[in-house]
């Protein structure tokens, strides 16, 4: 008999896969079918968990940002009387979620135009959320740093920590997901630092 549990399960399996194809071959080059056959289930069998390909995308935009939200709230509420820590914080979730999220961030890059306006009007409002928590935070940490810079700073490390699509896969001789996630770490921290001038 099916539980809600893994009805959830087949659901994250799908959308895991369907991101993981979509980021290879792009949207219109993959057919439920392939996604199906991914999960072992037919292509037919997909409308039981999703209307189309479009809602899977859909899914998969939406709820990674509304995830990075909640998660960066989170960290807020846990590090609210602590600047360096809540900074720290919110670059190792995204440090997390650029190394185990990479399709994701494809995706976003590539095939965001084709949600519904929406959907993507939402995307792009969770996105800014996100974004301002940083700014706080960084401005917190950087008191003299300006909003602008802040934003522009914290704009230039996402672009940072979201090129891990670009870097190949870990078996391939660069470095493993450890040495990875400590050099973004390193680098990210680093820009921030950068912001306050040296007298």
């Amino acid at each position: 008999m099916s539980t809600r549990t893994d009805a959830t399960t087949r659901r994250e399996q799908i959308l895991k896969e369907a991101a993981r194809l979509f980021a290879e071959r792009g949207f219109h080059g993959v057919g439920v079918d392939e996604i199906g056959a991914a999960v072992g289930i037919s292509g037919p069998g997909l409308y039981r968990h999703f209307a189309g390909k479009d809602a899977m995308l859909a899914e998969l935009l939406v709820g990674i940002s509304e995830r990075l939200l909640s998660g960066g709230r989170l960290r807020v509420e846990e590090s609210a009387t602590d600047a360096e820590a809540l900074l720290a914080s919110l670059i190792d979730g995204h440090i997390d979620f650029a190394l185990d999220d990479r399709p994701l961030i494809t995706l976003h890059d590539r095939e965001l135009d084709r949600l519904r306006d929406s959907d993507r009007k939402l995307v792009r409002q969770l996105q800014r959320q996100y974004v301002e928590l940083w700014v706080a935070a960084v401005r917190e940490l950087h008191p003299v740093v300006a909003e602008a810079e802040a934003r522009a700073a914290v704009h230039a490390v996402f672009g940072l920590l979201n090129s891990t699509p670009h870097l190949g896969s870990y078996g391939d001789g660069l470095l493993g997901r450890a040495a990875t996630e400590t050099l973004l770490r390193r680098l990210a921290h680093g820009a921030f630092a950068a912001l306050t001038p040296v007298d």
